[in-house]
């Protein structure tokens, strides 16, 4: 059993495969012309648009005993799929925690930060733990480097994680799930000790990722801090561009390539064949520095034909590739979610496995393989990869028009070049490469 992976068959796309290709391309590259033609101004605001919400609402958001009470339910659940790790069943899938980490919490942390915004900001169990803590232990020496570090800590935890999720043998044993949500919280909080709490916005991987697909929801902040509704696109482009952040996209991006090439029959059968660490590791890193050198590529040569400092152009378009990731991993996972996902409400109605509990009646519950049909997977699939590279776009032609006062097609043509085959290969992975 692969948690890693999603369930289906990856070769039932409804439609010819080159056809998909040829017109996710074109889709790519006739909203890139029309851009050009309508889109001449920016138009879709900034870090200072949007209607304000209620003040009730605000408050209620925004209140220290809202978050308390949601952070005291995340550790109580936390507690207990270590607990089912440690004592539930040895069998990977008769036990709870593998499905919860893997499927409901990592995949499932997309349409809750999409529909609610950066929930696990304020869910995070380790800022509970933290505020318990920091009386005991001196004031925090390294807070003032923070900013200096950017987000380049939280994409080092996203490798280790994705790592764990898409290359480790033995990542489905309970035990295994066990040790690294014990020593990924054991590291954060002496973390956060060092630098203070502001370190999980930098440094905890998950709250990071939720906060960046977040900026694709509705609901956003304004800089005086006033809770706003606002188009989502509007969000995506008020993304500070702080150091690392293109780490961090290029990560996610680049982690769920490999996921497609690992499912390849070249993979199966060749570098991967032994199924070992040290094939899947190279493998990984690899499509982590393919994707990474396409993208500063394609940003530096953007920047150097719009006159700009090169340096500068990754981090600066960096929050237009978070709707491409985003439409990779719900490429990748949706099957996963909404079929394996079951096995998290079958497994909670007896989580540590003991003769005769079934709290909820599931547990004796089997998959439905006929929640989705596999025409539906693949058309999500595609549709899913070709509109979020089709909202990068235009994210990147939004980013040049704030960045230049013109925008020449000249200038922005190498980033669309390299979306476009982030595009045909993303596709390609996900039905037959």
């Amino acid at each position: 059993m692969s948690l890693a992976h999603g369930v289906g068959s990856r070769t039932d796309l409804p439609i010819p495969l080159g056809l998909a290709l040829y017109g996710a391309g074109a889709a790519i590259l006739i909203s890139f012309a029309v851009l050009l033609l309508f889109w001449r101004t920016p138009r879709l605001g900034g870090a200072d648009s949007g209607r304000p919400l209620p003040a009730g609402l605000q408050r209620a958001v925004d209140s220290s005993a809202v978050r308390t009470a949601l952070q005291v339910i995340a550790l109580g659940l936390s507690a207990l799929v270590v607990a089912g790790a440690l004592t539930g069943p040895a069998e990977t899938a008769r036990n709870l925690a593998p499905w919860v980490l893997y499927v409901t919490f990592w995949v499932g942390l997309v349409p809750a930060s999409l529909l609610l915004g950066p929930v696990w900001r304020a869910a995070n169990p380790l800022r509970l733990l933290h505020r318990g803590l920091r009386h005991l232990a001196p004031p925090p020496a390294g807070s003032a480097r923070l900013p200096v570090l950017g987000l380049w800590p939280a994409a080092g935890f996203l490798v280790a994680f994705l790592w764990l999720e898409l290359v480790h043998p033995a990542r489905a044993e309970p035990s295994t799930v066990a040790a690294f949500l014990l020593g990924y919280a054991v590291l954060q909080l002496g973390l956060a000790l060092r630098y203070g709490e502001d370190w999980f916005a930098h440094g905890d991987g998950f709250e990071v990722y939720s906060t960046l697909i977040a900026r694709l929801s509705p609901w956003g902040r304004r800089d005086d801090g006033r809770l706003v509704l606002r188009n989502p696109l509007a969000n995506a482009t008020a993304v500070p561009a702080v150091p690392g952040l293109a780490a961090v996209v290029v990560v996610l991006l680049g982690s769920t390539a490999f996921d497609g090439l690992s499912r390849t029959v070249f993979w199966q059968t060749g570098p991967g064949a032994a199924n070992d660490s040290f094939s899947g590791t190279v493998g990984l890193a690899v499509m982590i520095g393919l994707v990474g050198g396409l993208y500063v590529l394609g940003t530096r040569l953007s920047g150097r034909l719009a006159g700009q400092p090169e340096g500068e152009q990754p981090r600066r378009y960096a929050a237009t590739v978070i709707p491409i990731a985003l439409g990779y991993t719900v490429a990748h996972y949706f099957s996963l979610l909404v079929l394996d996902g079951q096995r998290t409400w079958i497994l909670a109605s007896n989580p540590f496995g003991l003769a005769g509990v079934d709290l909820f009646g599931t547990y004796g519950h089997t998959l439905d393989l006929t929640a989705v049909s596999s025409d539906a997977i693949a058309l999500v699939q595609v549709g899913a990869v070709v509109l979020g590279h089709v909202v990068g776009v235009t994210l990147a032609h939004e980013r040049a028009l704030l960045s230049a006062r013109r925008a020449r097609a000249s200038d922005q043509l190498p980033l669309v070049v390299v979306m476009v085959l982030f595009t045909v290969g993303g596709l390609g992975l996900l039905f037959g490469f």
